[in-house]
């Protein structure tokens, strides 16, 4: 029998799944042959039981198109959480930079509690009445301007964004959008169709996509220098707007999201975490604007609270990204335990997005690995301009020391 009969016999959900990972295309005469060694090498508590029962052991594997894993040569098995940290199957600790979607942290007991108590009496869907569907409406007006007082609870932001378009198109009876470039609002078709970070990989751009200019003043049309950036961008959005005009849910909402998100709620007001991450977040800023005055590797620094972008560059006058060496930084900030990702279209910005819980000393630890993997790799890397020894280096190389590439994959070759 071949694999995707044996798939064929599982629930949807598991099928789904597992017709990610499946090797394509799959050899008839030798089908194990046909998977990597990472889809062989599958761990056994990772995927259901009855998967094993039919022979073939699968797994995510990070070599495949379909799969998308942080720090694919070396991946991370997290089991467990709390607050800012995640917890590996070995027990090891990692300082969460990653997850802005715990907003309040992982696994708080106040939101753990609310779930549980709320699982035990009802988990519907949102088409009868229930006080926590109204309760948190009301709680969640109250800290947003008085306009905004019509709420449609969804699964995700995606499925928001999807119906905020459907919205606005009844409203309007026009099809056109006008989105930023670089812009990403979700993973949908509809989505992906007005998202140029997407589109532009796949089927191009539709002719009622219109894409403004981001307003970066790092690397956009205007820039720091010139005399009055926001009004330059808002015109070529103006003008974008006028050239379109010529051309003429099921469970979000449930009672035991609504008994969370109120529980969120309560958790952001008891702990002033708003406050917390504005402090938090000014006091990185701070700090890794030191570094960029140390490290020239740093181009800029932007954000609010703590949502933060740091710009790596290879060049200081042509600002070109420094993907591969910012691919490199978070394998070995990945090395000494703290998770970050890199964004933008050259994959060449940090990204900061941790949980509002992040700390203080948290922030002073990111940084000071930061500028201690950057120290290091201006003395031994030095792939391109901008990885130059510093003047005040306690550390130096010898003439004949040679510059090291940084391939894609974040290895380093010397050259």
């Amino acid at each position: 029998m071949s694999v995707q009969a044996k798939v064929s016999g599982l629930p949807r959900l598991s099928q789904f799944c597992l017709s990610n990972f499946l090797p394509r295309p799959v050899s008839p005469r030798n089908e194990e042959a046909s998977f990597c060694p990472f889809q062989k090498a599958a761990v056994m508590s990772a995927v259901p039981a009855p998967v094993f029962r039919l022979g073939y052991p699968f797994f995510a594997c990070p070599h495949s198109s379909s799969c998308r894993l942080f720090f694919p040569e070396d991946p991370v098995k997290i089991i467990r959480s709390q607050g800012q940290y995640l917890y590996d199957e070995q027990g090891r600790e990692f300082l969460d930079c990653i997850n802005n979607v715990a907003h309040v942290g992982h696994c708080h007991p106040t939101v753990v509690q609310a779930a549980h108590e709320q699982n035990l009496m009802l988990n519907t869907n949102s088409r009868y009445l229930h006080d926590n569907i109204v309760d948190y409406a009301q709680r969640l007006s109250e800290t947003l301007p008085k306009e905004l007082s019509v709420f449609y609870f969804l699964n995700s932001g995606s499925e928001a964004n999807d119906l905020a378009l459907r919205l606005a198109r009844q409203c309007t009876g026009h099809q056109d959008v006008v989105v930023l470039d670089h812009a990403y609002h979700g993973h949908l078709s509809s989505l992906i169709d007005i998202s140029p970070y997407k589109f532009r990989a796949l089927d191009g751009q539709k002719e009622w996509v219109h894409v403004a200019p981001l307003p970066d003043t790092y690397r956009g049309p205007y820039r720091e220098d010139h005399p009055n950036p926001a009004e330059a961008y808002a015109s070529e959005v103006k003008q974008v707007i006028s050239i379109a005009q010529e051309k003429g849910r099921k469970f979000g909402g449930n009672p035991v999201s609504c008994a969370v998100g109120l529980a969120v709620l309560d958790v952001l007001k008891t702990e002033q975490l708003q406050a917390h991450a504005a402090n938090v977040g000014s006091f990185l800023m701070e700090h890794l604007n030191q570094q960029k005055a140390k490290h020239p590797i740093i181009g800029d620094v932007r954000g609010s609270g703590l949502f933060i972008g740091v710009d790596l560059i290879k060049d200081e006058t042509l600002r070109t990204p420094a993907t591969e060496e910012a691919e490199y930084l978070v394998s070995r900030l990945k090395e000494n335990y703290i998770l970050l990702s890199t964004d933008g279209p050259g994959r060449n910005v940090l990204k900061f997005k941790p949980p509002m819980c992040f700390s203080l000393d948290n922030a002073q630890h990111v940084v000071a690995k930061i500028d201690d993997i950057l120290t290091d790799m201006e003395e031994k890397v030095r792939s391109c301009k901008t990885l130059k020894i510093q003047p005040n280096s306690v550390k130096h190389l010898s003439e004949e020391t040679q510059p090291t590439q940084i391939q894609q994959d974040g290895k380093l070759t010397s050259t």
